[in-house]
């Protein structure tokens, strides 16, 4: 193969995510049969593309081009039966050929970067994507009804069967109330090492024991982080995707506690959660406006973009996102007073 033989190859492997590596010989003594510069790409099952000096070598570089690929590190090998030293950081492996000849070569291996599965369609959740991709990782998509470019994989939806096939090794959902649960569930069936989740504590708290119902064992749970990532005092999506890919950079690196307890209901949380906007004074709110006040959040809800409705007491309920809707449904004798309560203010 030629030197763009190789490159091509190498590229192809690389934007497959296959993990190869890449033996160059560095140094030919004769009688061997091989050039200084000669390359060859092996592949995790031993497959060879190139040449790398003949027969006698060929076991050799493929075993130690594999232990390089698991150790993710690169390496100098010197094939020799001459008896000499060899300089610190070198392998020494004996020639098995009657030649005797002499052969070193250097060895790099090439891990595909970790994949990163990004879920939701909301501003933060894009702005993730593309910091994510800045930093190296392969990202991919899911939900999102504007594409990504150069994802690696884009899903239509939430399926925990195709999130599972991708195999990602972080998941960062930023769905921030639309799909929360549905995303949620396939990311913890999937088997990635960390699921990151951007909204609050309270929040994050409640889709745990939702989770825990649906039979997601606990100790699966303990991959859940929520907050997604450092209080970084962010008050825009773009500054709440530095923050959440921090938090990705953070367990790539084993530098964040694994299974951090969530924070308990009321207490403060870090501004990487999602931003709940406050809820307008009632007095602007009239049963005749395009507008209705959230019993829930209490937030102005726009009845024409609201992402659920629910009829419940003669009336119609407006919710700007899944949480919202859940916590009407568990109790919506409740909430149907206070909703009355928010329209007799507005009235008086």
């Amino acid at each position: 193969m030629t030197v763009d033989d190789i490159l091509e190859r190498a590229g192809k492997l690389r934007a497959a995510g296959q993990p190869f590596a890449i033996a160059t010989v560095v140094r030919a003594v004769s009688p061997i049969f091989a050039t200084v510069g000669a390359q060859a790409i092996i592949e995790p099952d031993g497959t060879i593309h190139g040449w790398i000096g003949g027969g006698c070598a060929k076991g050799v570089v493929t075993r130690a081009a594999q232990a390089a690929m698991q150790a993710d590190t690169p390496k100098l090998v010197r094939i020799s039966n001459d008896g000499a030293l060899a300089d610190a950081g070198v392998e020494i492996h004996a020639m098995p050929c009657a030649s005797n000849g002499t052969i070193e070569l250097f060895i790099q291996p090439h891990m595909p970067a970790p994949l990163l599965l990004v879920m939701g369609n909301t501003p933060c959740a894009r702005e993730a994507a593309a910091l994510g991709q800045r930093i190296g990782l392969r990202v991919a998509t899911a939900g999102a009804t504007t594409g990504v470019p150069d994802a690696v994989a884009r899903l239509p939806g939430f399926d925990a069967g195709e999130a599972a096939a991708l195999a990602p090794r972080i998941v960062l959902i930023a769905t921030q109330g639309e799909g929360d649960e549905a995303a949620l569930e396939a990311a913890l069936r999937s088997p990635a090492q960390a699921i990151l989740l951007v909204a609050s504590a309270r929040k994050a708290e409640r889709l745990r024991q939702l989770m825990g119902e649906r039979g997601i064992a606990p100790e699966r749970l303990a991959d859940l982080h929520a907050p997604a990532g450092p209080d970084i005092g962010a008050a825009v999506p773009e500054e709440v995707a530095l923050a959440t890919v921090a938090g990705v950079v953070a367990c790539l690196r084993g530098a964040q506690v694994r299974g951090s307890a969530p924070a308990k209901p009321g207490s403060a949380t870090t501004t990487a959660a999602l931003h709940v906007f406050p809820a307008r004074d009632n007095q602007t709110i009239n049963a005749k406006s395009s507008q209705y006040a959230n019993p829930v959040c209490r937030a102005a809800i726009d009845k024409a973009t609201a992402l659920h409705v629910i009829e419940y007491g003669g009336m119609s309920h407006y919710f700007c996102c899944d949480g919202c809707k859940v916590e009407f449904e568990r109790d919506p004798a409740k909430y149907l007073e206070i909703a009355r309560q928010l329209m007799t203010t507005e009235t008086a």
